[in-house]
C-alpha cells in the first residue's frame, strides 16, 4: 500500500514502524511547517530536514518515504525566492517526486502569487504537484484553484487533495488526480468509500495526512481492509491502494 500524503517530520518513528507492519510499503511526505515562520531560512531548514533526516528515520523502520517539497499556503509569509531556487535544485537532482503540498487557504495575495509561481515551476520542469484544499470554505477556494491551475500547468500533472463529498462533483470530470484524506475531523473511511462507490476508483488516491493534528497513521490500510470486507473487486481496490499512485508519481 501507498499512503500518498503525510507529514513525517511531525510523527514518531513508532508510527513509521506501525505503518510498515500494517502493509504500507511507501508513503509520500509533504512540506508543512505548523509554526510561525520568522524567515525563509527556517523554512529551508524544515524542508531539508524532511529530505535528509526523516527519510532515513523512516527507512530504519522499513518505510520507503518519498518526498514532496514546496511552500504550503500557511507558510507564505516569508520571501519565497530561496525556496524557489532550491526547488529547481531538488527537481534537477531527482530528490523529490512532487512539489507539495502547495495551494490556497485564505486567498491572500501572497498565497496566490506563491501558488502560481510553484505551478509554473511544475509546468516548466514537468514535475507533479500536490495541491492542498482547506477545511473551511473548501468549495469557494477550490473554485479559485480551478480557475488558476489550467493557466499555469497541465492539470494532468496535478493532484487536488482533501476532496470530500461536497466538492467531488466539481472536479471529477477534469484531468486532475484526486486525493481522499481519511483523517479524524476531516473524513472517515465510510465517506471515502461512498465517493469511490459513486465515482469509481480510477482517479483517486488514498492518504492519511498524518501531522501534528489529530491523525490516524493506519487510516489507509483500514480503508483498504474495509473495501475488502465489503466485497469490492480486488482489481479496483488495488487502484487506490497503490496502482494509481505508482502510475501518477512513477514510483
Amino acid at each position: 500500500m501507498i499512503d500518498t500524503h503525510m507529514h513525517g517530520d511531525s510523527r514518531s518513528s513508532e508510527d513509521f514502524g506501525e505503518m510498515y507492519l500494517s502493509g504500507i510499503d511507501t508513503a509520500i511526505t509533504c512540506a508543512f511547517y505548523p509554526y510561525k515562520l520568522n524567515n525563509e531560512s527556517t523554512l529551508l531548514n524544515h524542508l531539508e530536514r524532511i529530505l535528509n533526516y526523516d527519510t532515513k528515520r523512516a527507512k530504519e523502520y522499513g518505510l520507503d518515504l518519498k518526498v514532496a517539497l514546496g511552500i504550503h499556503p500557511a507558510n507564505t509569509s516569508v520571501n519565497p525566492d530561496l525556496i524557489y531556487e532550491n526547488l529547481y535544485k531538488w527537481i534537477e537532482n531527482k530528490q523529490i517526486i512532487a512539489i507539495g503540498e502547495i495551494g490556497l487557504e485564505d486567498l491572500t495575495d501572497s498565497e496566490i502569487a506563491i501558488f502560481k509561481k510553484q505551478l509554473d515551476i511544475g509546468e516548466e520542469t514537468k514535475t507533479k504537484v500536490i495541491v492542498h484544499t482547506p477545511r473551511k470554505n473548501k468549495k469557494e477556494v477550490l473554485k479559485v484553484i480551478q480557475d488558476i491551475v489550467p493557466q499555469h500547468i497541465d492539470p494532468k500533472l496535478v493532484v487536488i487533495d482533501h476532496i470530500n463529498q461536497n466538492v467531488a462533483e466539481d472536479v471529477i470530470d477534469k484531468d486532475y488526480t484526486l486525493g481522499l484524506t481519511v483523517q479524524p475531523q476531516k473524513m472517515d473511511k465510510e465517506e471515502a468509500i461512498a465517493i469511490l462507490d459513486e465515482y469509481g476508483f480510477d482517479k483517486f488516491l488514498l492518504n492519511s495526512d498524518i501531522s501534528n493534528k489529530p491523525s490516524d497513521s493506519l487510516s489507509v490500510p483500514k480503508t483498504v481492509r474495509e473495501l475488502e470486507k465489503l466485497g469490492y473487486k480486488k482489481t479496483e481496490i488495488e487502484k487506490v491502494a497503490f496502482k494509481n499512485a505508482e502510475k501518477f508519481f512513477k514510483i
